[in-house]
């Protein structure tokens, strides 16, 4: 059976940093707050005067992950892409790239797993790969969260987290044995659904009636979250998936490398990696620069650390996130 590498990666962000000094000008808040609550110092937003969107960020990350691989765009052969802010409400991002690359007329899937996305979109692209159906697969997280969020003080719960960016993989099949994609964990829990989602629009909310009401209040069209609660249920599901990851490849966490999981929130990374005893050297953590960029976290993070030299050929690579749905997942990769 072919194995699944990752041949090249790629990320994009947004020229233009915000700071928490930036916020503080437009909601009550301050540089200490959201540091302690979340390590975010920064983050990248578009330009609401700009022309960037979540496929145009996400072509770019492609692009140079394509690069990375040493490939040309028409050796893809399929494209999946992560995101929970696409251009348009339908269709999805995922032909919006295949036609700015300018690739030939392959499948293109879209995937709304939200912080857990991109593993999942791995977990799929892995299948494929396996069974001998493809052999270039391009992976995309892309998210512009800026346009969507609340920024007044009413807000700012959930406004000083999240940040604008893309991250992209090539994915390969192998015939070596001793690397690629070693096993994907995952899992849902569909009751807590509400404790972080964007309600509206909606087929129950639907254009007539949001026309209807022009209800300036109504705030299904901001991304809402229990804090508390996703908190305490993520730092449990990070653990099981990475846990359940590592046992299934008969590895421990003395064998793993790197963690790289989703940069939700500074505090849940430090948190599990304390509770699973990991020095500072084992975990990457970018969430300082970036904020939680959802979906596009885990590869923008996965690039840098190639980048920085945390991340080499031979290493025990774990992924993992966790986020609304509840959704959570795993990857173990021999890198």
């Amino acid at each position: 059976m072919k194995r699944t590498i990752i041949a090249g990666v790629g990320h994009y962000v947004p020229e233009n940093v915000v700071t928490n000094l930036d916020l503080s000008q437009i909601m009550d808040t301050s540089d200490e707050w959201i540091q302690e609550r979340t390590g975010i110092k920064e983050r990248r937003w578009v330009r609401s005067d700009g022309e960037e969107t979540t496929s145009s960020m996400g072509t770019i990350a492609a692009q140079r992950a394509i690069a990375d691989a040493g490939l040309e765009p028409n050796d893809i052969d399929f494209i999946v892409f992560a995101t929970l802010s696409p251009d348009y409400y339908f269709p999805g991002p995922g032909v919006q790239v295949q036609e700015n690359l300018g690739i030939d007329t392959v499948g293109a899937l879209d995937v709304r797993n939200q912080c857990s996305g991109f593993i999942y979109g791995l977990s799929v692209a892995d299948q494929f790969i396996k069974t001998g159906m493809y052999k270039n697969v391009l992976l995309i997280g892309s998210e512009l969260h800026s346009g969507g969020l609340d920024k007044t003080t009413r807000g700012r719960g959930v406004s000083v987290i999240f940040g604008d960016g893309a991250g992209a993989v090539v994915l390969q099949a192998s015939d070596d044995q001793s690397k690629g994609v070693l096993t994907t964990k995952l899992h849902s829990e569909g009751k807590h659904a509400k404790e972080l989602a964007l309600l509206g629009p909606s087929t129950s909310h639907w254009v007539d009636r949001i026309i209807e009401e022009n209800d300036p209040e109504d705030l299904s069209y901001y991304p809402y979250m229990n804090g508390n609660f996703v908190f305490k249920h993520a730092v449990t599901r990070f653990q099981e998936v990475i846990h359940e990851a590592l046992n299934e490849a008969g590895k421990s966490t003395e064998d793993l490398d790197l963690l790289i999981p989703h940069q939700a929130n500074l505090r849940i990374s430090q948190y599990v990696q304390a509770k699973m005893g990991l020095g500072a050297d084992k975990v990457f953590n970018n969430i300082m620069k970036y904020g939680n960029t959802t979906a596009a976290s885990i590869p923008i993070a996965l690039c840098e650390a190639k980048a920085e030299g945390r991340l080499k050929e031979g290493d025990l690579l774990c992924l993992a996130a966790f986020g609304s749905g509840f959704t959570w997942g795993s990857a173990l990769i021999q890198f």
